[in-house]
């Protein structure tokens, strides 16, 4: 057999046998999953590199006269109706039966699920077809948020809605640190699409994931949802900083960490405070009391080496400082016990490797690096003429680096 003559003609091949199905489910499966190459592939917003494939596709076979031809167009149609020439694609009557059902289908649950320190939210819909029969059975679509990143970290569509919510459900009745509950529907459209905008500018997609696979299928049946009827709530404001920071260091963990001691070293203590602010404002919400396992991590492995540069002063007092605010944020937060302990001994865990990071330096960024280098000289990093001065004396060390 002669290898296809270009990606139109691959894509024809690959979908040959979608007439054999037994399902529009399962043509609309096998639909995005050939479009979730389009996607991963695409190096700038992915979502219109589907959309503009979909387009040409539609234009390249409109002539052809095989039934599976005809029945992918249908299905890519059906996928990204915002697609040049999607809403000109008929219903060939030469197709299956189950053609017709395509898209037919109707939303019937919205939930959603996380955990309780506010790292990730996973938003869940329930479908079902207008006719079962051919339709196929009812199904979900789930959208996994995270919170820390922004971003719309995974998206599948689940071939049995029942059991993916059956199972959803047990775990969260089982498991302290995590809760569930019925969610608007237009607030969990505006959630998902918000954060998948981001997503699909990425240069790197989340690894393990069915985020390009499952994509078209998942934003057309979220498509399906209303848009939000009511301005959605604006979040709350964050606690004002001078007053937060007055409270911590007047709450009990600060005091069993020494931090509140007339020998402790305050310009450090400052210092490692001010940087937990300054990494809560890079997360979305920017709220400081939102603390966890994960934001710490972040924190204490990658954040702080690449943005900031510690004395041997600063490092000896961060590790106090993380533990102790640990303790606090999540007492603060009304986190249950088992949260708490869970954070605490996870911060545990992080300082020893924070420690090894901060002797290796591997974790710096140039910019940091550099600072560090100057002040390891004695050079004053706010004396825009001692750098220079610095610079000057250096060029040959500088252009061998």
């Amino acid at each position: 057999m002669p290898a296809p003559q270009s990606v139109y003609e691959a894509v024809l091949h690959a979908a040959r046998d979608v007439i054999k199905l037994g399902c529009a489910l399962d043509a609309e499966m096998l639909g995005t999953a050939l479009l979730g190459s389009v996607y991963s592939v695409a190096e700038t917003d992915r979502a219109a590199a589907v959309r503009d494939f979909v387009g040409d596709f539609l234009s390249v076979t409109d002539q052809r006269p095989e039934p599976a031809a005809a029945t992918i167009r249908e299905v890519f149609a059906t996928l990204v109706p915002d697609a040049d020439g999607a809403d000109r694609v008929g219903h060939d009557t030469r197709g299956p039966s189950w053609a017709g059902q395509l898209g037919r289908v109707r939303p019937t649950g919205c939930y959603a699920y996380g955990d309780v320190y506010g790292d990730q939210t996973s938003y869940l819909v329930t479908y079902a077809y207008d006719d079962s029969s051919d339709g196929g059975p009812e199904h979900a679509v789930v959208a996994l948020v995270d919170h820390n990143i922004g971003i719309v970290k995974d998206v599948f569509v689940a071939t049995s809605a029942e059991r993916v919510l059956t199972q959803v459900r047990t775990v969260c009745e089982h498991d302290e640190l995590t809760w569930f509950r019925d969610e608007d529907p237009g607030r969990l459209r505006d959630e998902v699409d918000r954060h998948l905008q981001v997503t699909d500018e990425l240069g790197d997609l989340p690894a393990d994931s069915s985020l390009a696979t499952d994509r078209a299928l998942a934003t057309a049946r979220l498509a399906l949802l209303p848009a939000p009827t009511t301005p959605l709530l604006d979040e709350p404001e964050g606690p004002d900083v001078t007053e937060l920071m007055r409270d911590f260091l007047a709450s009990p963990e600060a005091a069993r960490a020494g931090l509140t001691e007339p020998d402790a070293d305050q310009p450090s203590l400052r210092f490692c405070l001010g940087l937990l602010l300054d990494h809560a404002a890079t997360l979305p919400g920017a709220d400081p009391l939102r603390w966890s396992p994960a934001v710490a991590g972040l924190f204490l492995l990658d954040w702080v080496h690449r943005r900031a540069v510690l004395d041997m002063d600063d490092a000896a007092m961060l590790p106090r400082v993380v533990r102790a605010w640990s303790s606090y944020a999540t007492w603060r937060r009304g986190l249950p016990p088992a949260a708490i302990a869970e954070t605490d001994a996870e911060v545990e865990k992080l300082v020893p490797e924070f420690a090894r990071l901060y002797t290796t330096g591997e974790r710096r960024s140039p910019a940091t690096a550099a600072v560090a280098q100057l002040i390891a000289e004695g050079v004053d990093p706010n004396d825009s003429a001692a750098i220079d001065a610095w610079i000057q004396a250096n060029q040959d060390r500088l252009g061998d680096d």
